[in-house]
């Protein structure tokens, strides 16, 4: 059973280090690619906020907290999981 860690609380050098393993970046404010540019969230396609990532429990899927790009998400790939 995979265990849930909120992030929330964490500082964002915390963060910013856990984007950093995974292959992305931030500019403390927002979630950036490697070339700088800001990770857009697969489902509403706006920047994904470090204050508000949501990051798949045992992958480097990274979305925007909100009902919607988490619903989405696992209504297309919950049963991978």
């Amino acid at each position: 059973m995979t265990e849930l860690i909120s992030i929330r609380d964490m500082p964002n050098e915390v963060k910013v280090n856990l984007l950093k393993k995974l292959g992305y970046k931030s500019d403390g404010i927002f979630v950036l690619k490697k070339n700088g540019e800001k990770f857009l969230d697969k489902y509403t396609e706006e920047p994904v906020r470090l204050d508000n990532m949501f990051i798949y429990p045992g992958s480097t899927i990274i979305l925007d907290n909100n009902s919607l790009s988490i619903s989405s998400f696992l209504e297309k790939y919950g049963d991978v999981f």
